[in-house]
Formats: C-alpha cells, sequence, structure tokens
C-alpha cells in the first residue's frame, strides 16, 4: 500500500483493503477512529448501521459511504445475514470524493441492485486475487474511481418514469443470481406487477422475454469465465447454476453459436 500512496498513477485514490462477505452471519464492526473511507455494498440480506447515535437498516441494494474520522458501527442481521462487497479507500482524492457523495444524502443511499455496480464491486474484489501485479493495482485504483463517480451518477438521476422498468434494477437482480436461479414470480414481485404485466412490459422495452434475458447475461458471463479462467467446462457450469454440463453446453450454443469447447480454443472468432 505504501507504493500506492507514493506513485503518481495511484496516489490520488486507491483501494486499502477490500473483499466479499457472503451471507455473513455474525459480521460486526465498530470504529472510534479510523483513517481511511469506507464503501459497503449490500446485496442480499439486512443489517444496520449506527452513527452519531442513529440506527439506520442497511437492506440490499444499499451502498454505505462513511467518511474517515467517522465513529461507527455496524452489523449483519441474524435471521437475514447480509451479503457485502466492502472497499476501505485512501488517496489525494478520497476526502473530495467522499464529501460529493456525502453532499447527495447519507450515508446509505439506496440505490438497488444495479447490474453495472455490481460488475464494478465484483472488478475490485477480482482483482484483489492479482496479487503483487502492479498493473492490476493500477487497474483497480483508477476503477476505484469509476466506481465512486458512477456511484455518484446514480444519486444524481431523477427516479424513472412512471410506467416503464427500471431495467438496469432488474438486471441488477439478475446479477445478483447469475450463479443460481431466479424466476419470472420473483422478477415480477420485485416491480410489485403481476407476472403477465411484468412479461410484457419488459419484452416491450427490451425486446426479449425476461427468463431469455436472464440466460443470455448467464451466459455471458460463461464466456468471461471461459476467457479468464481454466475452469473446466463442468465446474463453470456449476458456476452458473447448471448442475448438468449436457444443458448448459446446448443452451451456449443456443445462444453464442458455437459449443462452449469449441468458444474456448477461439475458433468463434474465425
Amino acid at each position: 500500500m505504501d507504493r500506492l500512496a507514493d506513485e503518481p498513477l495511484t496516489r490520488q485514490l486507491y483501494p486499502r483493503a477490500l473483499g466479499f462477505y457472503p451471507v455473513a452471519r455474525g459480521h460486526r464492526m465498530q470504529r472510534e477512529l479510523h483513517d481511511d473511507h469506507l464503501l459497503l455494498y449490500c446485496t442480499a440480506g439486512q443489517g444496520r448501521l449506527d452513527y452519531e447515535g442513529r440506527r439506520v437498516p442497511v437492506s440490499a441494494g444499499d451502498v454505505v459511504v462513511l467518511p474517515a474520522g467517522q465513529a461507527h458501527s455496524y452489523a449483519s442481521d441474524h435471521q437475514r445475514p447480509w451479503t457485502v462487497y466492502w472497499v476501505h479507500y485512501a488517496g489525494l482524492l478520497s476526502d473530495t470524493m467522499t464529501d460529493w457523495l456525502a453532499a447527495k444524502g447519507g450515508p446509505v443511499h439506496r440505490l438497488g441492485l444495479n447490474a453495472r455496480l455490481l460488475a464494478l464491486f465484483d472488478a475490485q474484489f477480482g482483482l484483489r486475487d492479482q496479487g503483487s501485479n502492479w498493473d492490476a493495482a493500477l487497474h483497480a485504483c483508477h476503477q476505484l474511481q469509476f466506481l465512486l463517480s458512477h456511484i455518484a451518477q446514480m444519486l444524481g438521476q431523477a427516479a424513472d418514469s412512471a410506467g416503464r422498468l427500471d431495467i438496469a434494477r432488474i438486471k441488477g437482480l439478475m446479477m445478483a443470481h447469475i450463479h443460481d436461479h431466479i424466476d419470472l414470480a420473483a422478477l415480477a414481485e420485485d416491480a410489485a406487477l403481476s407476472k403477465y404485466h411484468f412479461a410484457k412490459l419488459f419484452k416491450a422495452q427490451t425486446g426479449q422475454s425476461p427468463i431469455h434475458y436472464f440466460i443470455e447475461l448467464k451466459m455471458q458471463q460463461a464466456c468471461y469465465l471461459l476467457d479468464t479462467s481454466r475452469q473446466p467446462i463442468k465446474q463453470v457450469a456449476l458456476n452458473l447454476g447448471y448442475e448438468d454440463a449436457y444443458y448448459f453446453s446446448r443452451l451456449f450454443k443456443k445462444v453464442m453459436g458455437v459449443s462452449p469447447a469449441r468458444y474456448r480454443t477461439g475458433l468463434h472468432n474465425i
């Protein structure tokens, strides 16, 4: 971390620590003094934040931004433990960035499960595994600035107009279940609509049925795993909630036009 604080390309803003805690039962923290800023994104379950004598509930889709020096405590709910991404960050721009976010209200921002936001947090966590790779560290620093500015942009956007679905929120919910399953009933319930009305609006706005859209997201994630890892195709299928690798391969070919094995060899580029 000393190098990140000293290098011209990274000292403006850099992560000091980051992580991902799935279904974190018993997770709690209390800090009276701390010298960096904290960004936390709850993607499932719930918990609570205590600061300045106030207690604020934190639920799936909430972003928490706590400035350096802000005494606080937080805890995962015992009955419905949260799943959270978290990043401690510092740098010459960190105070200004945090003040920018604080000016939009807070520290708990109810942004919902947003696909791009999920991807940005997931990328931060993924880059942690690059270890001492300097290029990866540099990339993580610049992604962090983009992540914070994206949150600010989302906070500044007006609520979606009535009569239209929030496709980004729906895509975020789908991405939160990219490793397992979600059905039409759950998607419609989240939008407070009947299955029929939800499916009709979704297709009108995207040109696809909700389930086909979800399958395409899964296949895009499969492409990423095939491109960036050496996992066997059976493991890629399991990572995306498919216990039957042959069924997964048929779906993949239907969406991508080639089998997973052929995709991995690069023949899809010919």
